[in-house]
């Protein structure tokens, strides 16, 4: 039975899917559950063969809600997802992974934390996750916030996991308008953490219990990053230039929605690309001036570390 797309009530959530068939049932299965059920999902598969879609069309025999699949772009996760938001409809955007669990309450939160913002601001809604390897939890509950949501945190760091994010109709407005315009993104999440925040919108992190169980496993495009090795492999990858490679990224798509930011917003941005394009201690102190930061202090000395030796 479909919905109409008129409707700007209706949750319309994104779902990337690559060869997600093993895991597509258990996440399906906590979208019935929400008890926030007005919503219609729109499927991107980027996979080689039919069998996730055999999933959907099982899954959706017997459905309520609407479901649609579309061919995916198959130039990997972001590209998915920046594919899905071009083709979202006006009205309410969730993000969802293949392969997570959804808590029962995960839509009704998100939902009613955003109906305190005004209609014609844009805002984005994102939550706490728990790690989950299928059987049982996998360490403690993250992102814990320890300083507000904005652009200047935005620019070195994602606080926005994607799954748990829902952006109003004003905010999905924005991300579709801006979507057309960009490129390659590194992470779908972490960019509209970006734009909305630097239009000026609002960021709301839900610092309640998790409302996803965030399925880790050896496919995980991004995943939690806990421990010992994932902290070396992270560190690795920074000496090797991928961090420098992510804000490049990210620094290309704010560049096509400069007309979009907040003045200020802007001034930060171009104040961050002069701080890069400097040497050494210059550079250090170029990025303590514009005020950048990650959410732990030791966080921002490890980017002010990095900074030193041009890594940034």
């Amino acid at each position: 039975m479909g919905q109409a797309l008129s409707d700007m009530t209706i949750i319309q959530i994104l779902m990337g899917v690559h060869q997600g068939e093993a895991f597509l049932p258990t996440q399906l299965q906590s979208l019935r559950d929400q008890s926030d059920a007005n919503w219609r999902l729109l499927v991107s598969d980027d996979s080689p063969d039919a069998a996730s879609q055999t999933v959907l069309a099982a899954f959706s025999a017997d459905l309520a809600q609407e479901i649609q699949v579309i061919d995916g772009p198959k130039a990997g996760f972001a590209a998915n997802y920046m594919h899905l938001m071009r083709q979202a409809e006006p009205g309410f955007v969730a993000m969802a992974d293949q392969d997570d669990l959804w808590l029962p309450d995960k839509l009704a939160r998100a939902r009613a934390a955003l109906a305190a913002v005004p209609e014609d601001k844009p805002a984005l809604y994102c939550a706490k996750v728990q790690p989950w390897n299928g059987t049982h939890s996998v360490g403690p509950p993250f992102p814990l916030l320890h300083r507000p949501t904005g652009f200047a945190n935005a620019l070195i760091e994602n606080v926005a996991t994607g799954n748990t994010i829902l952006l109003n109709p004003a905010a999905a407005t924005l991300a579709r308008e801006m979507a057309a315009r960009t490129g390659d993104v590194f992470a779908h999440d972490w960019w509209l953490y970006l734009l909305i925040s630097g239009a000026g919108g609002t960021v709301i992190h839900d610092d309640g219990p998790p409302v996803v169980m965030y399925r880790q496993h050896h496919g995980n495009a991004i995943g939690a990053g806990r421990g010992i090795l994932a902290q070396f492999d992270r560190k690795r990858a920074v000496l090797k230039g991928a961090f420098a490679q992510r804000l490049s990224l990210n620094i290309s798509a704010l560049d096509v929605a400069r007309d979009r930011l907040t003045p200020d917003n802007l001034r930060l941005l171009d104040a961050f690309k002069a701080a890069r394009s400097k040497h050494g201690l210059a550079r250090v102190s170029s990025m303590r001036r514009i005020g950048v930061y990650r959410q732990r202090t030791l966080g921002t000395l490890g980017f002010l570390g990095a900074t030193a030796l041009g890594l940034v």
